[in-house]
Protein backbone atom coordinates (compact mmCIF):
# COMPACT_ATOMS: atom_id res chain seq x y z
CA UNK A 1 0.00 0.00 0.00
CA UNK A 2 1.67 3.16 1.28
CA UNK A 3 5.25 2.28 0.45
CA UNK A 4 4.61 0.46 -2.84
CA UNK A 5 5.60 3.22 -5.24
CA UNK A 6 8.68 4.15 -3.23
CA UNK A 7 9.97 0.60 -2.85
CA UNK A 8 9.25 -0.37 -6.46
CA UNK A 9 11.06 2.73 -7.65
CA UNK A 10 14.09 1.95 -5.50
CA UNK A 11 14.26 -1.65 -6.72
CA UNK A 12 13.83 -0.81 -10.39
CA UNK A 13 16.29 2.07 -10.33
CA UNK A 14 19.00 0.52 -8.19
CA UNK A 15 21.43 0.50 -11.10
CA UNK A 16 20.67 4.11 -11.96
CA UNK A 17 21.20 5.09 -8.34
CA UNK A 18 24.60 3.38 -8.39
CA UNK A 19 25.56 5.41 -11.46
CA UNK A 20 24.51 8.58 -9.69
CA UNK A 21 26.28 7.76 -6.45
CA UNK A 22 28.18 11.05 -6.41
CA UNK A 23 24.92 13.03 -6.66
CA UNK A 24 23.29 10.85 -4.01
CA UNK A 25 26.20 11.41 -1.63
CA UNK A 26 26.04 15.14 -2.34
CA UNK A 27 22.39 15.26 -1.27
CA UNK A 28 23.13 13.21 1.86
CA UNK A 29 26.01 15.56 2.65
CA UNK A 30 23.77 18.61 2.37
CA UNK A 31 21.34 16.97 4.77
CA UNK A 32 24.13 16.43 7.29
CA UNK A 33 25.44 19.97 6.79
CA UNK A 34 22.00 21.44 7.45
CA UNK A 35 21.63 19.42 10.65
CA UNK A 36 25.07 20.49 11.92
CA UNK A 37 24.30 24.15 11.23
CA UNK A 38 21.02 23.91 13.13
CA UNK A 39 22.12 21.94 16.18
CA UNK A 40 25.89 21.45 16.28
CA UNK A 41 28.26 18.59 15.38
CA UNK A 42 27.49 16.22 18.28
CA UNK A 43 24.90 13.60 17.24
CA UNK A 44 24.27 12.73 20.89
CA UNK A 45 23.07 16.28 21.49
CA UNK A 46 21.62 16.89 18.02
CA UNK A 47 18.88 14.42 17.15
CA UNK A 48 18.43 15.87 13.67
CA UNK A 49 22.09 15.17 12.92
CA UNK A 50 21.72 11.65 14.22
CA UNK A 51 18.80 11.10 11.84
CA UNK A 52 20.87 12.53 8.97
CA UNK A 53 23.78 10.23 9.79
CA UNK A 54 21.52 7.17 9.92
CA UNK A 55 20.00 8.10 6.55
CA UNK A 56 23.50 8.50 5.09
CA UNK A 57 24.56 5.13 6.47
CA UNK A 58 21.50 3.48 4.93
CA UNK A 59 22.52 5.11 1.64
CA UNK A 60 25.93 3.39 1.91
CA UNK A 61 27.81 6.64 2.45
CA UNK A 62 31.24 5.73 3.91
CA UNK A 63 31.89 6.58 7.55
CA UNK A 64 34.95 8.68 6.63
CA UNK A 65 32.84 10.78 4.26
CA UNK A 66 30.22 11.37 6.94
CA UNK A 67 32.84 12.43 9.50
CA UNK A 68 34.50 14.80 7.01
CA UNK A 69 31.19 16.49 6.21
CA UNK A 70 30.42 16.98 9.92
CA UNK A 71 33.87 18.43 10.62
CA UNK A 72 33.77 20.73 7.59
CA UNK A 73 30.25 21.92 8.40
CA UNK A 74 31.18 22.72 11.99
CA UNK A 75 34.10 24.87 10.82
CA UNK A 76 32.19 26.56 7.98
CA UNK A 77 30.73 29.95 8.92
CA UNK A 78 28.29 30.02 6.02
CA UNK A 79 24.58 30.39 6.74
CA UNK A 80 22.36 27.37 7.29
CA UNK A 81 20.59 25.71 4.41
CA UNK A 82 16.85 26.36 4.29
CA UNK A 83 14.38 23.48 4.29
CA UNK A 84 11.53 23.86 1.81
CA UNK A 85 8.67 21.59 0.76
CA UNK A 86 6.76 22.02 -2.48
CA UNK A 87 3.48 20.35 -3.34
CA UNK A 88 1.95 19.68 -6.71
CA UNK A 89 0.49 17.28 -9.21
CA UNK A 90 2.12 15.25 -11.96
CA UNK A 91 0.24 14.08 -15.09
CA UNK A 92 -2.65 11.74 -14.31
CA UNK A 93 -3.49 13.54 -11.06
CA UNK A 94 -0.52 12.00 -9.22
CA UNK A 95 0.31 13.96 -6.06
CA UNK A 96 3.94 14.89 -5.38
CA UNK A 97 5.70 16.12 -2.26
CA UNK A 98 9.12 17.63 -3.04
CA UNK A 99 11.52 18.31 -0.15
CA UNK A 100 14.49 20.62 -0.68
CA UNK A 101 17.56 22.01 1.06
CA UNK A 102 18.77 25.27 -0.45
CA UNK A 103 20.97 28.29 0.14
CA UNK A 104 18.80 30.36 -2.20
CA UNK A 105 15.04 29.90 -2.31
CA UNK A 106 14.83 32.48 -5.11
CA UNK A 107 16.70 29.99 -7.30
CA UNK A 108 15.00 26.83 -6.08
CA UNK A 109 11.36 27.96 -6.28
CA UNK A 110 11.40 28.90 -9.99
CA UNK A 111 13.46 25.81 -10.84
CA UNK A 112 10.89 23.53 -9.20
CA UNK A 113 8.01 25.43 -10.80
CA UNK A 114 9.64 25.15 -14.24
CA UNK A 115 10.17 21.40 -13.76
CA UNK A 116 6.48 20.90 -12.95
CA UNK A 117 5.32 22.97 -15.92
CA UNK A 118 7.76 21.39 -18.39
CA UNK A 119 6.77 17.91 -17.16
CA UNK A 120 3.06 18.51 -17.67
CA UNK A 121 2.26 18.95 -13.98
CA UNK A 122 1.14 21.79 -11.76
CA UNK A 123 2.84 23.31 -8.71
CA UNK A 124 0.25 23.73 -5.97
CA UNK A 125 -0.07 25.90 -2.89
CA UNK A 126 0.93 24.73 0.60
CA UNK A 127 -1.59 22.16 1.84
CA UNK A 128 -2.91 21.29 -1.60
CA UNK A 129 -1.28 17.84 -1.53
CA UNK A 130 0.12 17.20 1.95
CA UNK A 131 -3.27 16.10 3.31
CA UNK A 132 -2.91 12.99 1.13
CA UNK A 133 0.32 11.97 2.92
CA UNK A 134 1.52 11.23 6.44
CA UNK A 135 5.04 11.85 7.75
CA UNK A 136 6.42 8.43 8.67
CA UNK A 137 9.49 6.29 9.11
CA UNK A 138 10.02 4.50 5.80
CA UNK A 139 12.54 1.68 5.44
CA UNK A 140 13.06 -0.33 2.26
CA UNK A 141 14.96 -3.61 2.55
CA UNK A 142 15.97 -6.51 0.34
CA UNK A 143 13.48 -9.35 0.69
CA UNK A 144 15.99 -12.18 0.83
CA UNK A 145 14.62 -15.67 1.50
CA UNK A 146 11.84 -14.71 3.92
CA UNK A 147 8.20 -15.22 3.01
CA UNK A 148 5.49 -12.59 3.44
CA UNK A 149 4.27 -13.99 6.77
CA UNK A 150 7.82 -14.04 8.13
CA UNK A 151 8.34 -10.44 7.07
CA UNK A 152 5.09 -9.33 8.64
CA UNK A 153 6.00 -10.96 11.93
CA UNK A 154 9.53 -9.53 11.85
CA UNK A 155 8.31 -6.06 10.98
CA UNK A 156 5.77 -6.00 13.82
CA UNK A 157 8.46 -7.20 16.24
CA UNK A 158 10.61 -4.24 15.17
CA UNK A 159 7.82 -1.70 15.68
CA UNK A 160 6.38 -1.42 12.16
CA UNK A 161 2.85 -0.23 11.48
CA UNK A 162 2.74 -1.71 7.99
CA UNK A 163 4.84 -4.19 5.99
CA UNK A 164 4.47 -4.59 2.23
CA UNK A 165 6.34 -7.20 0.18
CA UNK A 166 6.70 -6.16 -3.47
CA UNK A 167 8.81 -8.56 -5.54
CA UNK A 168 12.34 -8.60 -4.15
CA UNK A 169 11.94 -5.59 -1.87
CA UNK A 170 10.01 -4.91 1.32
CA UNK A 171 8.74 -1.53 2.50
CA UNK A 172 8.27 -1.01 6.21
CA UNK A 173 6.47 2.00 7.67
CA UNK A 174 6.36 3.13 11.28
CA UNK A 175 5.73 6.32 13.27
CA UNK A 176 8.28 9.02 12.48
CA UNK A 177 9.18 9.25 16.17
CA UNK A 178 10.31 5.59 16.11
CA UNK A 179 12.82 6.00 13.26
CA UNK A 180 15.99 5.15 15.20
CA UNK A 181 14.42 2.32 17.18
CA UNK A 182 12.92 0.63 14.11
CA UNK A 183 16.03 1.06 11.95
CA UNK A 184 18.28 -0.29 14.71
CA UNK A 185 16.02 -3.29 15.34
CA UNK A 186 16.00 -4.19 11.63
CA UNK A 187 19.78 -3.84 11.32
CA UNK A 188 20.32 -6.01 14.39
CA UNK A 189 18.49 -8.79 12.55
CA UNK A 190 21.00 -8.59 9.71
CA UNK A 191 18.68 -7.12 7.09
CA UNK A 192 20.07 -5.39 4.01
CA UNK A 193 18.54 -1.90 3.93
CA UNK A 194 18.20 -0.09 0.60
CA UNK A 195 17.01 3.14 2.24
CA UNK A 196 15.92 4.40 5.65
CA UNK A 197 14.40 7.81 6.24
CA UNK A 198 11.58 9.85 7.65
CA UNK A 199 9.45 10.93 4.74
CA UNK A 200 6.00 11.41 3.27
CA UNK A 201 4.00 8.22 2.81
CA UNK A 202 0.73 8.36 0.80
CA UNK A 203 -2.42 7.22 2.53
CA UNK A 204 -3.86 5.77 -0.67
CA UNK A 205 -2.43 5.19 -4.14
CA UNK A 206 -3.68 6.35 -7.53
CA UNK A 207 -3.54 3.69 -10.22
CA UNK A 208 -1.87 4.66 -13.50
CA UNK A 209 -3.31 2.51 -16.29
CA UNK A 210 -1.82 4.38 -19.26
CA UNK A 211 1.83 3.65 -20.06
CA UNK A 212 2.43 7.09 -21.59
CA UNK A 213 1.08 8.79 -18.47
CA UNK A 214 3.35 6.57 -16.40
CA UNK A 215 6.33 7.65 -18.51
CA UNK A 216 5.50 11.32 -18.01
CA UNK A 217 5.06 10.90 -14.25
CA UNK A 218 8.42 9.14 -13.89
CA UNK A 219 10.11 11.66 -16.19
CA UNK A 220 8.89 14.57 -14.05
CA UNK A 221 10.11 12.88 -10.88
CA UNK A 222 13.47 12.20 -12.56
CA UNK A 223 13.79 15.87 -13.54
CA UNK A 224 13.01 17.02 -10.01
CA UNK A 225 15.45 14.55 -8.47
CA UNK A 226 18.21 15.76 -10.80
CA UNK A 227 17.99 19.21 -9.18
CA UNK A 228 20.78 19.55 -6.62
CA UNK A 229 18.48 21.40 -4.20
CA UNK A 230 15.87 18.61 -4.20
CA UNK A 231 16.38 16.04 -1.45
CA UNK A 232 13.43 13.70 -2.06
CA UNK A 233 10.31 13.35 -4.18
CA UNK A 234 7.37 11.39 -2.75
CA UNK A 235 4.44 10.29 -4.91
CA UNK A 236 1.13 8.47 -4.55
CA UNK A 237 1.22 6.60 -7.86
CA UNK A 238 0.57 2.89 -8.35
CA UNK A 239 2.44 2.00 -11.53
CA UNK A 240 3.09 -1.63 -12.56
CA UNK A 241 6.59 -2.62 -11.47
CA UNK A 242 7.48 -3.81 -14.97
CA UNK A 243 6.66 -0.37 -16.37
CA UNK A 244 8.86 1.30 -13.77
CA UNK A 245 11.73 -1.02 -14.72
CA UNK A 246 11.23 -0.29 -18.44
CA UNK A 247 10.76 3.45 -18.11
CA UNK A 248 13.31 4.32 -15.41
CA UNK A 249 15.76 6.81 -16.83
CA UNK A 250 14.00 6.94 -20.20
Amino acid sequence: MAGHSHSANIAARKGAVDKKRAKAFSKLSRNIMSAVKQGGPDPDANLKLRYAIEKARAGNMPKDNIERVIKRSAADKADSLEELTYEGYAPGGIALMVTCLTDNRHRTAPDVKHAFEKGGGNLGSPGSVSFLFAFKTLVVAERGERGEDDWLELGLECGAEDVQVEGQVVSITAPATDFLAVKTALEERGLVLLSAEMGWVPGTLVSVADREVARRVLALIETLEDNDDVQNVYANYDIPAEWIAELAGS
